[in-house]
């Protein structure tokens, strides 16, 4: 199922996107698009069944916003350098254990939302991701086949990053990763069952119409499974968290110099294969 959230921010209303492109409302079976829905399969198998049999009402999707698809995040878990060839095109020798950060929820906007400069910036970087989203409780997992078992589904995540904050300012890499705006997420969370090898993924970023990442999933030095099950012996993974796995090759940190970050006017699209679209416009905070 491909699951998405419209209607203007703070007012979403849950709604499902049927295999011929129409958009159907959710909110007659369901509250919200969140961890408690995502962990109970009864209330997912009614909004299947309930979809085979055409009972779910149209929505006219002309000039409705859509949100990010998935509301009450409790947190976001980031996986830095997880591509071979993002670790060579920024010289950095691959990890040898996944390099763990974190995004605050309060990052996540729309698909489409406009994304903001911080004040000062003058890095601002993209990063197309594959977003992995958590549907049942996750903690010492003991394998990468339970990590599969405890993934509810996927989505596009764009993990914005201000270089200058993330790796000249000191500290953590959490100041360059957190300004607001900074973790677009969407169009659709699609349930794990349409997706059946998450690292057999194309992922693709242009800015102004000039194609910048064009990757793999296979490029992931920790895949999926892997990085849900090394996860969760460090914290607890909840339904409804989110794991950003990394981007490929071609962001601006690693372009030659000049390097072509981003300003305000500018326009990113993305996409992963089967998870929808994604596309902002750069504005000043």
């Amino acid at each position: 199922m491909k699951l998405l959230r419209v209607g203007t921010a703070g007012r979403e209303r849950p709604a499902l996107l049927d295999p011929d492109g129409t958009l159907r409302d959710l909110s007659g079976l369901v509250a919200d698009i969140d961890g408690t829905l995502l962990a109970d399969e009864d209330a997912l198998g009614r909004i299947r069944s309930a979809a085979a049999a055409g009972d779910l009402p149209a929505l006219d999707a002309a000039g409705l916003r859509t949100g990010p698809p998935l509301a009450r995040i409790g947190k976001i878990v980031c996986i830095g350098l997880n591509y071979h060839d993002h670790a060579r095109e920024t010289g950095a020798e691959p990890p040898a254990e996944p390099v763990v950060f974190f995004k605050a929820p309060d990052t996540v906007v729309g698909p489409d939302d406009t994304v903001l400069i911080p004040r000062g910036s003058v890095k601002t970087d993209w990063e197309v991701e594959l977003a992995v989203v958590i549907g049942r409780t996750a903690r010492y997992l003991e394998s990468a086949e339970e990590g599969f078992a405890h993934v509810a589904g996927y989505a596009v995540a764009h993990d914005v990053s201000e270089r200058e904050f993330q790796i000249e300012r000191g500290g953590t890499w959490d100041k360059g990763k957190n300004c607001e705006t900074f973790n677009p997420l969407g169009p659709w969370l699609v349930t794990s069952d349409e997706v059946p090898d998450p690292q057999d993924l194309s992922l693709r970023l242009w800015v102004n119409g000039e194609l910048k990442q064009d990757g793999t999933t296979a490029e992931q030095i920790f895949p999926v499974g892997e990085v849900v099950r090394y996860v969760s012996h460090f914290m607890t993974l909840y339904p409804g968290d989110v794991v950003n796995t990394g981007t490929p090759a071609g962001v601006a940190m690693g372009h030659p110099e000049p390097k072509p970050y981003l300003r305000a006017g500018d326009v990113v699209e993305l996409e992963v294969t089967g998870l929808g679209r994604q596309r902002q416009v750069l504005a000043r905070a």
